[in-house]
């Protein structure tokens, strides 16, 4: 009975510990603002299977996911065997499972338990090598120095020694049962292998005595490991399950509206007569309580693996921006302000579940205290941190949430971007170009627009959206024509704004400047509505991003195509058809993703697929796909200078496709057009492999026809 009542007080303190330190947690979190995510429940319960509890993210790098798959496993399997424990630490029984299954199915659970215990005790140290022996680059990193560091390697000990536990208990178990003291009950296949021949002299009480010792430190090292869980980076285990339900579906590149900045538009436009709903609500975020609590559930969710600063072209290419750091820092303000609440707090009484959204008066916010304008204005918004992170954590909606403060609230930006958005009120565009000059590419081509069409009663069936680039940067103003003259060669019905086209407002949105994406937005969709537009195709991915996905949200709801798809539909449909003989026949081809093409939307087949169907052979780069490395234009950064670092991010994306050795460079977007230009001129001179946009390549292949007069 003293076994018992022990056990029952060990267990009793246990939970109350980790009952109270995890509503701290929820505590923490609800500190952020309210958020409603819900519906499409199929799909998200989908999402956790695949990503959460299938791991599908994880197997990106192989190696490193088959350790964590065991160890995964070992602690979702290996707590079913944590029952038993309970009930017989309550009970004063023995192994109470084995009177219930079936002898053969108990046998089987106990192996399955050792053979994971075992590869839970592998996985563990040769993580602890990769940290500590190997030290690979983004475990290695400044921002894990001190703590961060010390919990992953507590973490990983913790788990060998439990197993270590776990194993001796059986082992000697084992030889119990073999002596009659206990009665025969399961299968031990690694206890007999590896610590039974090592117990073999002991006396039937020392067997006990050991046998009891690995029992009470198992579960109290599960009961101890438990409430340490949850203030270690660990505590993603439990809080992965419900980051992944609540993260989000629409495409990556799809930037969330601001309902307060719609409103306050729409006021401005008179497009409502209902009165303003902001009720003093920021533009965008300072301070954790700012941020909406799925933000901070994030930041609680982080395993700190790096993964995300890995890719972060800003973070390969030296400069202080680190995804994984956003989320730490984070998580470092709300526990700073968790425990300024729960300073007078006995430790007897449980933490209230709603939160005081209060901070310690002379502490710093998050904006300016812990994240620097710095760190933020190197995000590319490539979305290669949200698309690496196992777990579908988002750093890059809290870096434009906080870009948003900086822009609304204080006007603090760098001065090009204020340039940017000088002319983009002013003009229209990003540059300082005259909304009268944008049809100057079309000199010679006859290209009909919208407004000529409906002079005549007549809509075209596809709308060209050139955009800025398209319209004014000589290098793309090529790929514009060379689209033109495809559309007119395949007797598509289509046309152009013209003078009336405007910016989509992609670089402010981008930017943090929110208003002004929305002024824009919503009268390019009071345009576009008017003219009846249903389908647009354009050769920009950040136009077709902010079309297709950004402008529904706000009543422009339109099939956008880029113009990458529409050239594949053409050449399988034979309305643009391929010469039987041309320059480009046979030649390798490297292939360059754009970020908001192909991992912001999912297009990754269509531009190879224009390629291949000229006859061209890929040569794929080392970071491809949804691996592609950004050009390093995202973000507004095409506008403004690179934050200080070792190099340029089009300089590192360069390098790699010279390393590929093409004959030829593909791209399927302005700015990685503008960027790649100039990374491949500095390392290539006059060594520089032809790039083209795809467009170009159709055009210069195909049989065509003069341009519909």
């Amino acid at each position: 009975m003293l076994q018992q009542i022990v056990f029952a007080l060990v267990l009793g303190v246990s939970v109350f510990l980790a009952v109270r330190n995890a509503r701290i947690i929820v505590r923490n979190i609800k500190l952020g603002r309210k958020e409603q995510i819900n519906g499409r429940k199929q799909d998200r319960w989908m999402q956790v299977l695949r990503v959460a509890l299938g791991q599908s993210k994880m197997f990106v790098r192989p190696i490193p996911a088959v350790f964590h798959l065991i160890i995964y496993l070992g602690f979702l399997i290996i707590n079913t065997e944590i029952l038993e424990i309970l009930i017989d630490g309550l009970a004063g029984t023995h192994r109470v499972f084995s009177y219930i299954f079936p002898s053969t199915l108990y046998g089987i659970l106990i192996a399955v338990y050792e053979v994971l215990a075992l590869g839970t005790i592998i996985a563990a140290a040769i993580f602890l090598i990769r940290r500590h022996v190997l030290r690979l680059p983004r475990f290695a990193s400044s921002d894990l120095d001190g703590w961060p560091r010390r919990d992953a390697a507590v973490i990983l000990v913790f788990e060998i020694a439990l197993m270590i536990f776990f194993l001796t208990m059986n082992g000697a178990d084992r030889l119990l049962q073999q002596r009659g003291f206990y009665a025969e009950a399961g299968w031990f296949p690694i206890s007999s292998w590896l610590v039974s021949p090592l117990l073999e002299g002991y006396s039937l009480s020392a067997l006990f005595i050991v046998e009891r010792a690995g029992w009470w430190l198992h579960i109290v090292g599960v009961f101890a490991f438990l409430n340490y869980l949850i203030w270690s980076k660990h505590l993603h285990i439990i809080l992965s399950f419900p980051n992944v339900y609540f993260s989000r579906l629409e495409p990556q590149g799809q930037m969330t509206d601001m309902p307060q900045v719609t409103r306050e538009v729409q006021l401005m436009l008179n497009l409502t007569s209902e009165p303003s709903a902001a009720n003093g609500a920021p533009f965008g975020a300072k301070d954790i309580f700012d941020l909406s609590w799925k933000q901070l559930l994030d930041a609680y969710s982080c395993t700190e693996c790096g993964r995300c600063t890995s890719v972060c072209p800003a973070s390969i290419t030296g400069k202080k921006l680190s995804p994984r750091l956003i989320m730490m820092k984070t998580r470092d303000r709300m526990e700073e302000v968790g425990r300024y609440l729960d300073r007078n707090l006995p430790l007897y009484r449980m933490p209230a579940l709603t939160a005081r959204h209060e901070a310690p008066p002379d502490s710093k916010p998050l904006l300016g205290g812990y994240i620097t304008e710095e760190e933020l204005w190197a995000c590319t918004t490539c979305n290669a941190c949200v698309q690496e992170c196992p777990i579908n954590i988002s750093p890059l909606s809290i870096i434009v949430d906080l870009r948003r403060a900086l822009v609304m609230e204080e006007a603090r930006l760098p001065n090009e971007l204020t340039q940017m958005n000088r002319n983009l009120e002013n003009n229209g565009a990003p540059w300082q170009f005259g909304q009268q000059d944008r049809l100057n590419w079309a000199e010679g081509l006859h290209i009909p627009t919208v407004a000529e069409l409906a002079a005549q009663g007549r809509v075209p069936e596809v709308l060209f959206w050139v955009g800025c680039s398209g319209s004014f940067d000589e290098r793309n103003k090529k790929v514009t024509q060379a689209l033109a003259v495809i559309l007119s060669a395949a007797n598509i019905s289509y046309a152009v704004l013209g003078t009336e086209e405007n910016c989509t407002g992609d670089p402010a949105r981008r930017a943090g400047n929110e208003f002004l994406f929305q002024m824009i937005a919503l009268q390019n969709i009071q345009l576009l509505n008017a003219y009846n537009i249903k389908k647009i195709v354009t050769a920009c991915p950040h136009c077709f991003n902010t079309l297709r996905n950004e402008y529904r949200g706000l009543g422009g709801t339109y099939e956008v195509m880029h113009h990458s798809q529409l050239l594949q539909q053409l050449l399988l449909e034979g309305r643009v058809r391929v010469r039987d003989q041309h320059h480009w026949q046979g030649k390798t081809v490297s292939y360059h993703d754009s970020c908001y093409l192909g991992r912001g939307n999912g297009v990754f087949e269509a531009p190879r697929a224009v390629l291949q169907a000229l006859g061209m052979e890929l040569r794929e780069l080392k970071r491809c796909r949804q691996n592609g490395l950004c050009c390093g234009a995202g973000g507004a950064q095409m506008f403004k200078e690179e934050e200080a670092g070792t190099h340029r991010v089009n300089a590192e994306r360069a390098a790699e496709v010279l390393e590929a050795r093409p004959d030829a460079v593909a791209v399927a977007c302005p700015f990685c057009m503008t960027m790649l230009d100039d990374g491949l001129r500095q390392k290539a001179h006059d060594h520089m492999p032809p790039l083209r946009d795809v467009a170009e390549y159709v055009a210069e292949a195909c049989e065509q026809t003069s341009p519909t007069k």
